[in-house]
């Protein structure tokens, strides 16, 4: 028989819901504990990222460009400081110009060997999408600067879930907020980072890596890492990688695939005073002109010799340099051929983050009249990352939607820009004249 009387019975099932929303409380003091929710949001991000790529598999997506006549005139403008031309640009043959030289002092011979000391390593993990943050700090390091990661993140990267951050954000948060300058450019070498490094000058880099993905897939996404040293005996650079680990070594050849899908950029931080000696070690490239020239004839030369995935970056790659030179006629039409080439690529091979990290064809397509395109590509983008937003394709959409006289939507896209990047400027300034506040 059991002990139990019915009084106490009851008293028990009276206390349950006293019992569960203890219990339930109690659980949400522990969930905001910052060690606890970070594993807690990065399990539950993981789950809903593996469920979306199965429902909508990223890698099956194309973007097809319709190459549209804008039947509006924009109500938001943002005219080039050049106006660009609108004549078809010659699609490159066989027969490419020659890369543009830049101007040089006397050869030195380099080094066999340089390994810079002086960079604080600091990792990316724990905290997500830190890379860009992590690497940064790394750079600032080396100068004296005595911040962390999150000093960095919470400038470049305030919402959590935000994908990217631009190299010129890391500019800018370099010149505003660490007392230090940095230059970036594309169109760099092996050898003119070998160089850079051999005379004490860390190089950051944005390339194009194939890694596990939190839907557990191995996909292509974007990597910043910071070139400390090389080794001319092994072929290889020593660089500061936040998600593989202090002085991790790759391959000059492993380092220039990967890095052609950002058109080869690069970015130096240094300090003032060291201005004039990194001129010289830069040569020509000094000039953003020179090194845009130098990255489009580069391009050139690659969309003749190669093929497949790397040919698609060169086109890409052109289309960017052409952006820079504000011939973006032409650079809508390189796009157009990157995209054609995209569509034939083996689907477990496809960047279908790209345009994540680079927004040329939004410029391309908006100065050419191409409104349309750039809503598409900015839907198909989008469509991508299964969370807010992302506030370069927001922004670009709100540009394509007012450019068509969609006042509403255009509106509600800048508005989401802020929520992903309180204080965007463009966004800003577009809400300011379209006349609604922010």
């Amino acid at each position: 028989m059991s002990n139990t009387t019915p009084r106490r019975r009851r008293r028990r099932r009276s206390n349950l819901p006293k019992i569960i929303f203890a219990l339930v409380i109690l659980a949400g003091v522990v969930y905001f504990l910052p060690p606890v929710r970070e594993r807690v949001d990065f399990r539950l991000n993981t789950w809903r990222m593996q469920a979306m790529s199965i429902i909508r598999p990223p890698e099956k997506e194309v973007f097809v460009p319709q190459k549209a006549t804008a039947a509006f005139t924009p109500v938001i403008t943002m005219a080039p400081t050049v106006t660009p031309t609108v004549a078809p640009t010659q699609i490159p043959t066989s027969e490419t110009t020659q890369p543009v030289e830049t101007p040089t002092t006397a050869a030195t011979p380099l080094p066999a060997m340089v390994d810079l000391k002086g960079v604080r390593y600091i990792d990316q993990h724990g905290v997500k999408n830190y890379c860009a943050p992590s690497t940064l700090a790394m750079a600032l390091s080396y100068w004296g600067w005595k911040g962390s990661r999150t000093d960095v993140g919470k400038v470049v990267k305030p919402y959590d879930d935000d994908y990217n951050v631009m190299p010129y954000e890391l500019e800018d948060y370099t010149k505003n907020n660490a007392n230090l300058q940095a230059i970036t450019r594309i169109g760099g070498t092996v050898d003119l980072v070998k160089k850079l490094v051999a005379g004490n000058f860390p190089v950051l880099v944005e390339t194009g890596v194939y890694q596990l993905d939190l839907a557990n897939n191995v996909s292509w996404m974007g990597h910043y890492y910071l070139v400390t040293g090389y080794d001319d005996a092994n072929g290889e650079f020593i660089t500061q990688d936040a998600y593989k680990g202090p002085d991790h070594r790759v391959k000059y050849t492993d380092m220039e695939k990967e890095w052609r899908s950002f058109n080869f950029l690069f970015m130096i931080v240094y300090s003032s005073d060291k201005e004039p000696a990194l001129r010289g070690l830069m040569g020509g490239m000094w000039d953003e002109n020179t090194a845009n020239r130098a990255a489009y004839d580069r391009a050139n030369t690659e969309i003749s010799s190669m093929t497949d995935i790397n040919q698609y970056f060169a086109w890409f790659n052109r289309g960017t340099s052409m952006v820079k030179m504000q011939d973006y006629a032409g650079a809508g039409q390189a796009y157009d051929e990157a995209f054609k080439i995209y569509q034939t690529l083996p689907e477990n091979t496809r960047p279908f983050r790209m345009v994540w990290y680079q927004t040329g064809p939004y410029q391309a397509y908006y100065y050419t009249g191409r409104y349309q395109d750039v809503i598409n590509l900015a839907d198909f983008t989008l469509g991508l990352t299964n969370h807010l937003g992302l506030e370069e394709s927001n922004y670009w959409r709100a540009m394509g939607y007012a450019a068509i006289g969609k006042r509403a939507e255009a509106v509600a896209d800048l508005r989401t820009t802020l929520k992903i990047h309180p204080n965007f400027g463009p966004s800003i300034a577009e809400l300011q004249a379209l006349g609604e506040s922010y």
